[in-house]
């Protein structure tokens, strides 16, 4: 079965728009609702937000729908999406819900789901919850009098997330002598980050840390590390963080402000693990996007790489299937299971600071194990998602650019899970030419279903 509102990360939109309205916010809640309910006790469903002005909205009229099929909310308001993955588990609620876009700009939401052991639904799960939403069959089980749900806010889930993040840190170690320039994103970690940073004894400079419900993203944050490395060079700071609005992904630069991205971290902790006998099946899984200089400086460090399609849900179930403990995605998210169940940018950070402050090391000297190949990714915005198979000159195009790469690169052409956007993605030796080969594939695809290119 195909879905038809869940994408590779939840349902997304834009806000106030189908599919992002109130009414399929409260139909949805409904759904999930049934589905994760016991009929032997009261059954709970978390819901948690980024700072998107629109989620005041859409959290009422999940609420809303739960609420109506009788199971009761623990509101736990801004929390990065990983915090409420932790508080769903930790507080042995059947269910938990995030109201964010992540990365993507303020107008845009989303809800997506963690069940009870706080990781994301599979595929059928998902299906199930589509089927009761488009079928109308639970419109007539509305429960009345008590067996109406109840709502309540959690008050304390900021500083329970902050406890556990610092939990995850070696307690033999701390951050003295650290300066760090902080970028939240305006976003969900807004408050969480830099308590984390400095209660362990960083010196912070926090940036993005004042929402207004309208600037999450906004120029700023993990898709934005131009601004950490500006600020680093002007502080004198030793490294930066940034994470995004939701503050499952983090993005370094080091402390002559180049930019540290998640292959390169996947690359520095799993070399670690590997030395320290921790990384499981001496293996790290990644998506088809990461660089292969990663492959190379994991094999040279006597590891190996796995690879899955794009998304960390899928990274997450190649780990779990396989009994792998540490995974993630070029973009940031890194998955480190004994942790959390879930890509967690704060605690990606404290993973990193630790192995700096355990060898003394600059992250610029860390960052060195992986040389990374040439790369190239061009965005398409594309009015219609179709199959390669679809548009023969295209597909012509990519065989011929494949042909003349030989063994010395790669190319991946793939659409967004979240946007409408074709993704293409060039890897080699030089690059200029694979530039102009992800140009040229570009210009095609344009022309073939580009917004613009019309009918």
């Amino acid at each position: 079965m195909t879905k038809k509102l869940f994408g590779t990360d939840g349902v997304r939109g834009i806000a106030n728009k189908h599919p992002m309205t109130t009414e399929m916010a409260m139909q949805l809640g409904r759904a999930a609702a049934y589905v994760f309910k016991h009929d032997d006790r009261r059954s709970r469903i978390v819901i948690g937000k980024d700072t998107r002005l629109s989620g005041y909205m859409i959290e009422n009229a999940l609420a809303a729908g739960i609420c109506s099929m009788g199971v009761d909310v623990l509101l736990v308001g801004p929390l990065p999406t990983p915090g409420i993955a932790f508080i769903t588990a930790s507080m042995r609620a059947d269910a938990g819900v995030v109201i964010s876009a992540s990365h993507n700009p303020y107008q845009d939401n989303g809800i997506k789901f963690f069940a009870r052991d706080g990781f994301k639904l599979p595929d059928d799960l998902e299906l199930k919850i589509e089927d009761l939403f488009f079928s109308e069959r639970i419109d007539s089980l509305r429960p009345t009098a008590e067996a109406v749900g109840k709502a309540f806010r959690v008050d304390d889930a900021i500083g329970r997330y902050i406890v556990f993040l610092k939990n995850t840190f070696p307690r033999e170690l701390d951050l003295t002598g650290l300066k760090i320039f902080l970028d939240c994103a305006h976003g969900a970690a807004y408050r969480v980050a830099p308590a984390v940073l400095e209660e362990l004894g960083a010196q912070v400079f926090a940036y993005g840390v004042n929402p207004d419900g309208t600037n999450i993203n906004a120029g700023c944050g993990s898709t934005h590390p131009e601004v950490i490395s500006k600020a680093v060079l002007e502080h004198g700071a030793d490294l930066g963080i940034a994470l995004d609005g939701d503050a499952d992904r983090c993005i370094f630069v080091d402390e002559q402000g180049r930019e540290v991205d998640g292959d390169h971290i996947m690359a520095i902790c799993g070399i670690e693990m590997l030395k320290c006998d921790t990384l499981s099946q001496k293996t790290v899984v990644a998506t088809v996007m990461s660089n292969m200089g990663l492959d190379i400086a994991l094999r040279n460090a006597g590891g190996r790489i796995i690879k899955t399609d794009v998304g960390d849900r899928y990274v997450v179930e190649e780990m779990r299937r396989n009994g792998y403990c540490f995974g993630g995605e070029q973009s940031g998210h890194m998955i480190f299971l004994e942790h959390n169940t879930t890509g967690d940018g704060i605690i990606s950070a404290l993973q990193v600071l630790a192995i700096i402050q355990k060898s003394g090391k600059r992250l610029s000297e860390l960052a060195s194990v992986m040389r990374p190949l040439p790369q190239i990714l061009v965005n398409v915005r594309v009015r219609q998602r179709l199959p390669l198979e679809q548009l023969p000159d295209v597909q012509r195009l990519i065989e011929d650019v494949e042909r003349r790469l030989n063994d010395t690169g790669r190319v991946l052409i793939r659409y967004s899970g979240t946007e409408p956007l074709m993704r293409i993605m060039l890897e080699g030796q030089n690059q200029d030419e694979i530039t102009g080969m992800a140009n040229q594939i570009a210009e095609l695809v344009k022309s073939s279903i580009g917004e613009d290119s019309g009918a």
